[in-house]
């Protein structure tokens, strides 16, 4: 009994497990003095900077990287690529968990957070962009939740119910990729009406198609980094199928990723072209610019290309968490680092430690949240009273 004692306790203060609960005791105490002191004790926000990493990273990189689950989704259902089918659940999952934080961070970002459902019952303002992306939010958030239920109804054993929900995967499917489309893009619209404030090599009346793009590029790449992630710490929970279809979706998703990417980084030099921007390149912010097109959309999609045609998964895997990074990059030059260029450095943003430390607190629990449902739930492997014939 003394050694099964050890060993729990063992397994209980791993590494991970102590960081982890050091930066939820942290976050939980910057939660109780933001709801407590408000926004000026907790931020450095202000009139001119209203929007800060709340917003770039919690929102906009979270929306972004929760794009697996639709992509997924479609690939498999939509475009019939059932060999990928083992990559859905896990993608589902991280989608759903996505959205989730992303609500979660915006009740820390907005002033009144209770009144987050006021556009919807009292005042609806439906000529605002915000609204659409709110609602498409929201919706695409019950979508979410319907489409991950079945790996908790197989573990619930509720096998009526499941069968109800999984007849509606197809319209589930066509009904998220909707809106995932109209807010993916609507939250680049966002900034067509600050032209004044982004810089004009950010700036463009393509930023819509171009934030929906790179979120496709952010579903794919995330899809390859959280399988290569959820392989080496959460094996043991995998069965054989995920195991020996774990290179053939990185090669499959690694290979539509090198396309995508190509495609975005013409549409960008399309851009610069279209708005006679060529002169800005020769600036602080065009360097600046081409190491972003150059080093986070040229060089991913020539390495995506080349680990597919080498057959190099390990370069592939690498590959997705730089160009997960190139997505991170891109939201913060659109949402701030290229956000109100025009004011001096005294007057630019920086976030507060306290806004770092929330966001910090949101990534861990997203973490804590994936592994406890993975290691309890058939999301890595066939419920064996459910596994197909």
């Amino acid at each position: 009994m003394s050694h099964e004692t050890a060993a729990t306790r063992n397994s209980v203060f791993t590494p991970f497990n102590v960081v982890a609960g050091i930066i939820v005791i942290l976050g939980l105490f910057i939660t109780a003095v933001r709801f407590t002191k408000g926004l000026g004790a907790t931020t450095n926000l202000s009139d001119n900077n209203p929007w800060g990493i709340w917003i770039g990273f919690d929102l906009l990189v979270g929306v972004a990287l929760a794009a697996g689950g639709y992509v997924t989704s479609a690939a498999v259902y939509i475009f019939g690529m059932k060999r990928f089918h083992a990559a859905v659940r896990p993608a589902i999952l991280t989608g759903f968990l996505g959205y989730a934080l992303v609500v979660l961070a915006l009740n820390y970002d907005v002033g009144r957070p209770w009144r987050l459902p006021y556009p919807f019952l009292i005042s609806r303002g439906t000529t605002s962009l915000l609204f659409e992306v709110g609602a498409c939010v929201a919706l695409y958030l019950s979508v979410l939740f319907i489409e991950f239920t079945p790996a908790p109804l197989e573990w619930l054993g509720f096998k009526k119910a499941r069968a109800i929900v999984v007849k509606l995967t197809m319209v589930l499917t066509i009904f998220g990729v909707i809106l995932s489309t109209l807010h993916q893009s609507s939250l680049g619209a966002l900034f067509l009406i600050a032209p004044s404030k982004l810089h004009p090599l950010w700036y463009s009346p393509y930023i819509p198609i171009y934030f929906f793009i790179t979120s496709i590029i952010a579903g794919l790449s995330m899809v390859i980094f959280e399988g290569s992630l959820s392989y080496r710490y959460l094996k043991h929970k995998m069965d054989h199928h995920h195991i020996e279809t774990k290179d053939d979706l990185a090669l499959g998703f690694g290979k539509a990723a090198a396309w995508v990417l190509t495609g975005y980084f013409m549409i960008k030099v399309i851009g610069i072209a279209a708005d006679n921007n060529w002169h800005y390149l020769a600036s602080g912010y065009g360097a600046w610019f081409l190491v972003e097109l150059f080093g986070f959309v040229a060089l991913p999609a020539f390495c995506y290309m080349l680990g597919v045609r080498e057959n190099n998964i390990r370069l592939i895997r690498w590959t997705a968490a730089w160009t997960v990074l190139g997505i991170i990059v891109n939201r913060f030059n659109i949402s701030m680092v290229a956000f109100n260029y025009h004011l001096p450095s005294s007057e630019r943003y920086f976030p507060h430690w306290m806004e770092i430390g929330i966001s910090v607190f949101i990534v861990t629990a997203g973490l804590l949240a994936f592994r406890f449902i993975c290691t309890r739930m058939p999301i890595l492997y066939e419920h064996p009273d459910y596994e197909p014939h």
